[in-house]
């Protein structure tokens, strides 16, 4: 995600004037974004999307181009239309307005107040996402202000619950009112960005792609029995055997365009072992000894392929009776080019037990997957590189998911860009004292608005 743990002064020399009027709104807003609790226990999500919608309107946007609308009280998103020149469909740009919990008790200091310290802006939500929330308004207001006119419709989207609430955000919008957000692709801002290594930037990454969440159920079942007369026919052994066999199971590695070329470009920025095992497997990706050492490492195991996981585990019913049943919930993360049909068959073959029933707990969003268009590629290439000279912009593919999954299976391709530079070695999303480099968040500002620009000039 996005937060930083590196010098200031060290990472980001300044590009421009942090004081200029556009970095001294976009600090306005994220401070009102950061004030504004928006978590689904107790927080409000209509309240921020309205403080943001005035904000549209007192700039010049009509009425009827800044909606606020949500199916449930406290659950409002904010759709705001930027008109065209030319009759080609619209960008869409997304990002979301609520944030995990966080509990006084667990923090420094107060979560909910903005505050600047050190070169650092804290607060809940300041890396996940109301840091790239406020670059998007400042830019969208910009616009709008410097009377910018696009060569196609441009459109914002500010929402609710992605970080688990009751799909009242994203997912409720392109349901029920897709004519106020279809685009030929989107822009995601909650993913994408850059990555510090050591103090210094390393590559700017483009979500282009996202792994499909699916859980199924395993179950066996069994007439049971008095503990004091065991058999081998047993619920629990049936399920452990079939798990334990799953255990030592690895998908087969398949690669794709959108991780091809980020372990292309990535092996050019590690050193060693790891970046020649990437090099590796882009040439042969049945090289047993690579693959070997990359899947031993989490992050690029998840990227060589599909992963299956047990989570949860339920048996028995008395300590002194036989189990009647035992259940598994076992989470898979499939690769967007990979079917759930032949993931679920591939379950039934290594569990090699017809007693256990295997079942989806619900329908995947799957989606036919499109290539990355090298278009939007270019200019985030270009945007980047006047930004950050040298440094390289790599494709990489979500092993979680984001609000983009909606819009893909509905057809529209996400794009996660963002303007922030993280540390990988100090994420703080969703946890405590999150903070965000004063500099950066400017720098992201700037990014952003040269990025939508670029877009909208065709």
């Amino acid at each position: 995600m996005k937060t930083w743990i590196v010098s200031p002064v060290v990472l980001l020399a300044p590009l421009c004037a942090q004081q200029q009027p556009q970095h001294q709104l976009a600090r306005e807003i994220f401070k009102q974004l950061i004030e504004i609790n928006t978590t689904d226990s107790v927080g409000d999500n209509t309240c921020a999307a309205e403080a943001m919608a005035t904000r549209f309107r007192d700039a010049g946007y009509p009425a009827s181009d800044v909606r606020v609308l949500g199916p449930v009280p406290r659950k409002g998103n904010v759709v705001v239309r930027l008109h065209g020149a030319g009759p080609a469909r619209p960008i869409l740009f997304i990002g979301h307005l609520d944030v995990v919990e966080a509990k006084r008790s667990d923090w420094s200091f107060d979560p909910f107040v903005f505050r600047e310290q050190d070169g650092y802006f804290y607060g809940r939500g300041t890396s996940d996402m109301k840091g790239d929330d406020a670059t998007l308004i400042a830019t969208f207001l910009r616009l709008k202000r410097e009377g910018f006119r696009p060569v196609r419709d441009m459109i914002l989207a500010l929402t609710a619950d992605e970080e688990g609430g009751n799909s009242n955000g994203v997912d409720w919008l392109v349901k029920n009112h897709r004519d106020l957000i279809d685009a030929e692709f989107a822009i995601n801002a909650d993913s994408g960005g850059g990555d510090i290594k050591n103090g210094k930037r390393v590559f700017m990454s483009v979500q282009a792609a996202e792994k499909v969440f699916l859980s199924f159920k395993l179950e066996t079942s069994n007439s049971g029995g008095h503990s004091s007369l065991p058999t081998r026919d047993n619920a629990i052994y049936h399920l452990a055997d079939g798990l334990s066999r799953l255990a030592k199971f690895d998908f087969p590695v398949r690669l794709f365009d959108v991780t091809r070329a980020g372990f292309e470009r990535m092996a050019n920025l590690y050193p060693g072992q790891l970046g020649a095992d990437m090099k590796a497997v882009v040439l042969n990706p049945n090289d047993a000894a690579a693959v070997a050492r990359l899947s031993a490492l989490p992050l690029y195991n998840a990227l060589l392929r599909t992963t299956c996981v047990a989570t949860m585990l339920s048996a028995g019913h008395a300590e002194n009776a036989l189990p009647q049943s035992a259940t598994a919930t076992v989470n898979c993360r499939l690769l967007p080019v990979d079917k759930a049909e032949d993931v679920e068959r591939t379950l039934n073959q290594v569990l090699a037990d017809p007693a256990i029933k295997v079942s989806a707990l619900a329908a995947p969003k799957p989606a036919s997957y499109t290539p990355i268009n090298p278009k939007v590629l270019g200019v985030v290439n270009a945007t980047t590189a006047k930004m950050w000279p040298g440094i390289p912009v790599i494709p990489k593919m979500s092993t979680g998911a984001s609000d983009g999954i909606y819009l893909i299976a509905q057809g529209m391709p996400t794009y996660g860009v963002s303007g922030s530079f993280g540390d990988e070695d100090d994420v703080r999303a969703h946890g405590r004292d999150e903070r965000v480099l004063v500099q950066s968040f400017y720098d992201a500002v700037d990014f952003m608005y040269a990025l939508v620009t670029a877009l909208g000039k065709g």
